[in-house]
C-alpha cells in the first residue's frame, strides 16, 4: 500500500495541468485520478497509469484519493463545485472571488462538516499568500496602511469570467499597477488611494462572428466584482493576433504595509512581499499542492469543516520535519 498522499484533480485546464506538473516535484505525493466533464477517452495526460474518470462518478473514488484538489474557475465552477465535492473529500480550491469568500466558505464549511472532511479555500497567491502577508504587516504594525497591487499580468480569474459572457470566442485580462500609486505607498506616506487609482485593466477579446460587440464591452465593463470598479479597455483581436500574442500567463505583484512606531510613531517602517511569475496558472499550483500536504495531516488529526490560509500553521505543507524545519529555516 502507497504510503504517499494520494491525489485527485477535478478539472484538467490550466490549473489542473500545472498540479499534474507540481505533484511531480513532490515526492510525499502521486496523482491518482483525473476528473473531467469531457469524454474521459478524450482526455490525455503526462502521469502513466493515472485514471480518467467522469466529473459525475466522483463518488466512485472516494477510497483512492487523499486530497481531491478542484482546478475550477470561480465565477461559475467553484461555487457549485467545492460544497459538492466537500462532502465526499477532504479539498484545495482557489476561489479567488474576494468580495464572496465569506458566503463560500460558509456553503463549503457545511458541507465538509457533513462529510467530516478538511476543505482548504482560496488557496494560491492572492487569495492565499498575499492575504498572509497582508496579516502579517498588519499584526506587526498595527498603526499603518497596506496596499496590494496586482501585475502587469494575466489574471485567470478575470479572464475566465470574460470567456463567459455571451458572444465571447476567447479572452485575456491583463491587470496594469500604477507606479504612481505604488511609488506614494513606498514612501511612508500613507495615501488613501482609491480601487480605480491603483490599477487598470486591459482586456484582449476574440467575438464570435456575428456577435454584438458594443454589448460584450459594456457587460465587461459594468462586471460587479471583477471590472465595474476600474478604469477598463475592451480591445477586439483576431483568433490569429490572440494566438500569437496572448498564450503566455506571466503575473505577479506587491503587498506592502507602511507603519508607524514609537512614543510619538516617529518611526516609519515598510514591509514589502513581491512575486513576479512567468506562469500564473503553475505557481498557483504548487501553492494548491503546497496546501494539499496540510489538509492530508488536519484530516489525519480528525479535523473537519472549511480552512483558509490563516488557519494553517506554515510547517504543514513543507515536507520536512518540525526538527529538520527548525534546523535549516529558523
Amino acid at each position: 500500500m502507497s504510503s504517499k498522499i494520494r491525489i485527485g484533480i477535478a478539472g484538467y485546464g490550466n490549473i489542473g495541468r500545472g498540479v499534474e506538473l507540481a505533484i511531480k516535484q513532490n515526492p510525499d505525493m502521486e496523482l491518482v485520478a483525473v476528473l473531467t466533464r469531457r469524454d474521459p477517452s478524450s482526455v490525455k495526460i503526462l502521469t502513466e497509469g493515472v485514471k480518467i474518470v467522469h466529473v459525475n462518478d466522483a463518488s466512485s473514488l472516494k477510497d483512492d484519493i487523499d486530497v481531491m484538489i478542484l482546478c475550477g474557475g470561480s465565477a461559475t465552477d467553484l461555487p457549485v463545485m467545492g460544497p459538492q465535492f466537500a462532502e465526499m473529500f477532504n479539498t484545495i480550491d482557489s476561489f479567488d472571488t474576494h468580495a464572496r469568500i465569506p458566503e463560500y466558505f460558509a456553503s463549503v464549511d457545511d458541507a465538509a462538516k457533513k462529510g467530516n472532511n478538511v476543505s482548504i479555500i482560496s488557496v494560491g497567491w492572492d487569495p492565499g499568500m498575499f492575504s498572509i502577508n497582508r496579516l502579517y504587516g498588519e499584526a506587526i504594525l498595527p498603526v499603518g496602511s497596506h496596499y496590494t497591487f496586482w501585475g502587469k499580468g494575466v489574471s485567470q480569474g478575470h479572464s475566465d469570467a470574460i470567456r463567459r459572457v455571451e458572444g465571447v470566442q476567447d479572452g485575456r485580462q491583463y491587470t496594469i499597477p500604477s507606479e504612481k500609486a505604488m511609488a506614494s505607498a513606498k514612501d511612508g506616506s500613507e495615501p488613501k488611494l482609491t480601487t480605480r487609482e491603483k490599477h487598470t485593466r486591459e482586456c484582449f477579446v476574440v467575438a464570435k462572428e456575428g456577435a454584438d460587440k458594443t454589448l460584450i464591452e459594456k457587460t465587461i465593463k459594468e462586471m460587479p466584482n471583477y471590472f465595474a470598479e476600474y478604469d477598463t479597455t475592451v480591445n477586439f483581436i483576431s483568433q490569429e493576433e490572440f494566438n500569437r500574442d496572448h498564450q503566455k500567463m506571466p503575473h505577479g505583484g506587491f503587498v506592502i504595509r507602511s507603519g508607524k512606531t514609537g512614543a510619538e510613531n516617529e518611526n516609519h517602517h515598510v514591509i514589502e512581499y513581491s512575486l513576479k511569475l512567468d506562469s500564473n496558472p503553475e505557481f498557483t499550483s504548487s501553492v494548491l499542492v503546497a496546501y494539499a500536504r496540510a489538509a492530508y495531516r488536519l484530516a489525519k488529526k480528525g479535523e473537519f469543516g472549511a480552512k483558509t490560509v490563516f488557519d494553517i500553521a506554515p510547517a504543514l505543507i513543507s515536507p520536512k520535519s518540525a526538527e529538520e524545519l527548525r534546523e535549516e529555516l529558523l
